[in-house]
């Protein structure tokens, strides 16, 4: 709903509606920071928040402070940071503005029970073998190569609470073996929804190269093993005196030892289940086998076996019965243990000298672990991993002491321990990982990085005056937001690559370059075109990042002057309509609609002109419109005598799609309202080609659904002519149309008669002008081809 004010009227009613939203916003608002009414660091993960959360719920709850006054209002602010801080783009709003950025956001003012915070808030935050993965990370988890078991829940379903326990046992079970991962889809709503879930728990198995798997079996550990050890395609080898030669010979040759088992009479040998998960473990760093010593007693005699064992043979070893050089036997029957030791005895990464860095960066691509001093523990044994998991990227890996060649890592910008992407281009053109310290999300950065575009900035290499333009994101590497940001980068410079450079600066090491550009929040991104600056306000998304750069290649929005907007709007044609935003840029709310109002642009082009005003640099302007609030959006309609002139947009949602759909219904109807006379005379028995929408006034979509309809018929009028159907007053003629749902869409082409007839219902999916332009191009290629195309 819309009201028309007149001049004064609207400076009345706004001043009202100023003093009602202060005083709403003065009863959400806290003068405490949300990091410490959390009491977490402001480099806190999502799992850290949480955890802090869940232990200030169970103690402040109104239902364990039932005699305080006060417990109610305490309990809605740390909810409210809470609802802020999980959430990465009100995280990095508030960051960047305080709660003065969050103005038109609500959340934070409903809570659960105690028994909800304490019973089913973050069911699996406390358990080291499950991986709680959130929208950011999810992906590049995933997608790193490992194989992966994931439980979509929602902590309100009591299936989930039912399984929970057998879930953390399996975790235990194949710790190693493979990755066990969680997703809460309360918190999550929007990457359960991408995935498809739509009932809970929901159990799938997720590996590189293959559709994700659904597991619909009975919820036992055992079953669930089973079904998640078909997925591990290692193989176990059995050994004998035909084939271990050959075996042996050939594994050395590749740089792989063995892992093997042999059975004998005497003592305990690894089970089947054992060895297959020890495959699974060390896939691709080791070969697994195992030697019936009943079977082979001569060979195993030659190798001086007499009992049950399990022995780890490195390449080279020297495998007679009088000397074992360099075997390691393992007495344990545990498939962790032997892992772990077997592990500590694999090679580690090569070092690589100062001599040869520069020529060994230029020809291939590289991860580097900078570490400071040889006994520098910057890596952990399961690192050992990464070369197997990233060599089908023809990535190499290697170490670099920084104290053997400071010059070089002063140059890089490396300052404490670190790993970096080199992609092959030289010295220069590097990445330095600011993620988590844990193999999946490495060999994620890796795999997007050498295959993007982004490269690590300093003072010696930023972008000054050059001709190219570029997209630098300031950061702090203990910022979440931040962290989440880069991988979209990465997305974002593939799509953009030769017409767009892009580049990180990490503020804490280049604080006086930060400085500089007056950089005040985390992240911050600035694409710099010479001597233009525009800075991205955006949602952290590759999509939205390549909008954003669009825009200003060709902006959808003009920015509007008093003159300007006089010549624009004031004198506009009479049949033109015009949106305009009245704002402030230090304003939160204009903030958050600027994006959603270029969006909505691009969708109107066309059809509406948009525009804004910049109230802070022409404020007495803007006074003299009567504008006394941020942001104000006017609708100027086409004119008219009887036009009023401008409408005001007092709906509660700003998003795109919201005051794009108020606006379409200021445009003129195109289309033509028929009754069953001339639906007779003129579709089923004329000689036009009709397009008809059959709907019913109190139809919800049927109303929404009007100004797309409108859309369609403004695109085909000429070709084909659009009518409208009231099926409410016509009962008759929808019924004698096969009507059965409002709306519907039905295609009545001419063809010397009315032979053919497409129906489009539009419950079963979006409408789309394409599909009908698709419809038509196919019916009436002559007059459509040149359309569509």
């Amino acid at each position: 709903m819309e009201f028309v004010l007149s001049k004064g009227d609207h400076t009345r009613y706004l001043r009202l509606l100023l003093l009602v939203l202060v005083c709403a916003i003065v009863l959400v608002r806290t003068d405490q920071d949300y990091y410490s009414l959390l009491g977490v660091s402001k480099e806190a993960s999502s799992r850290e928040i949480r955890q802090a959360f869940k232990k200030l719920a169970l103690k402040l709850h109104p239902d364990k402070n039932q005699n305080d006054p006060n417990a109610h209002e305490n309990f809605l602010k740390i909810n409210r940071a809470y609802e802020v801080l999980k959430d990465e783009d009100l995280r990095k709003k508030y960051d960047k503005y305080g709660e003065k950025g969050l103005e038109d956001q609500q959340q934070g003012g409903r809570y659960e029970s105690w028994h909800f915070y304490r019973y089913d808030f973050g069911i699996y935050d406390d358990d080291p073998e499950i991986i709680t993965l959130d929208r950011g990370e999810f992906d590049a988890a995933v997608n790193s190569g490992e194989l992966w078991f994931v439980n979509f829940y929602s902590p309100r379903c009591s299936h989930c609470h039912d399984l929970a326990p057998t879930w953390r046992e399996f975790a235990k079970e194949m710790d190693g073996v493979i990755r066990i991962g969680a997703v809460n889809c309360g918190d999550n709503r929007m990457l359960c929804r991408i995935k498809g879930i739509n009932s809970y728990p929901s159990l799938y198995v997720f590996k590189t190269g293959m559709q994700p798997v659904k597991y619909y079996g009975d919820r036992s550990k055992e079953s669930l093993k089973n079904f998640a050890m078909q997925y591990v395609t290692s193989t176990v080898t059995e050994l004998w005196a035909g084939n271990f030669v050959n075996a042996i010979e050939t594994s050395f040759a590749s740089g792989l030892g063995w892992l093997i088992t042999f059975c004998a009479e005497r003592g305990d040998c690894l089970s089947y289940q054992t060895r297959l998960k020890l495959a699974g473990m060390l896939e691709g760093l080791v070969n697994v086998g195992w030697m019936d010593c009943g079977t082979q007693g001569e060979l195993c005699d030659n190798l001086d076996i007499s009992s049950s064992t399990t022995a780890y043979f490195p390449p080279g070893a020297t495998i007679n019965n009088k000397e074992k050089g360099g075997v390691l036997f393992l007495n344990s029957l545990d498939a962790r243990e032997i892992y772990q030791e077997v592990m500590k005895h694999l090679p580690d990464f090569e070092i690589i000298s100062a001599a040869s860095l520069e020529d060994r960066l230029a020809h291939h691509r590289w991860l580097i672990f900078f570490q400071f001093g040889e006994n520098d523990k910057s890596s952990v044994q399961e690192f050992k991993k990464l070369k197997f998991l990233l060599k089908d990227e023809h990535i190499q890996v290697g170490k670099f002491d920084c104290l053997s060649s400071p010059t070089i890592c002063n140059k890089l910008y490396v300052y404490q321990p670190c790993l970096a992407v080199f992609k092959g281009k030289g010295i220069e053109d590097y990445e330095i990982h600011h993620g988590k310290k844990i193999l999946y999300d490495i060999v994620a950065f890796a795999k997007e990085s050498v295959n993007s575009h982004v490269i690590t900035l300093g003072p010696q290499n930023f972008p000054g005056k050059e001709k190219e333009p570029w997209l630098v994101d300031f950061f702090a590497p203990w910022c979440p937001p931040c962290r989440a940001l880069l991988p979209e980068l990465r997305k974002a410079s593939k799509h953009l690559y030769g017409q767009l450079k892009f580049g990180t600066l990490d503020c804490t090491v280049h604080e006086g370059l930060c400085n500089m550009h007056n950089i005040r929040a985390y992240p911050t991104t600035v694409v710099f075109n010479q001597s233009d600056v525009h800075e991205y306000e955006g949602h952290h998304s590759a999509e939205q990042i390549l909008e954003f750069i669009e825009d200003l290649r060709n902006p959808s929005v003009i920015s509007l002057t008093p003159e300007t907007f006089v010549e624009l709007v004031d004198r506009r044609k009479r049949d033109e309509i015009w949106m305009v935003d009245f704002y402030a840029p230090w304003c939160g709310p204009c903030q958050a609609l600027m994006p959603e109002w270029k969006k909505m642009a691009r969708m109107l082009n066309g059809l509406i002109s948009v525009g804004s005003v910049d109230c802070q640099k022409y404020y007495s302007f803007c006074h003299q419109e009567s504008v006394q609030g941020y942001p104000e959006i006017r609708l100027f309609p086409q004119k008219s005598k009887t036009t009023h002139q401008y409408y005001s947009y007092n709906g509660w949602h700003r998003d795109s799609y919201s005051l794009r759909g108020w606006a379409l219904g200021y445009l003129p109807q195109v289309s033509v309202d028929l009754t069953p006379q001339s639906f007779t005379e003129k579709v089923l028995n004329g000689k036009d080609h009709w397009v008809i929408d059959f709907y019913a006034p109190w139809c919800g979509p049927c109303q929404n659904f009007a100004p797309e309809f409108e859309i369609l018929a403004r695109a085909v009028k000429g070709k084909v002519k659009a009518g409208k159907v009231d099926c409410q007053a016509y009962g008759q003629t929808c019924r004698s149309a096969d009507i059965r749902a409002y709306p519907t869409v039905k295609f009545y082409p001419y063809q010397g008669m009315k032979v053919k007839i497409f129906h489009y219902n539009f419950e079963l999916d979006y409408f789309k002008i394409e599909k009908w332009y698709k419809i038509f191009s196919c019916v009436l290629p002559q007059a459509f081809t040149n359309h569509f195309n």
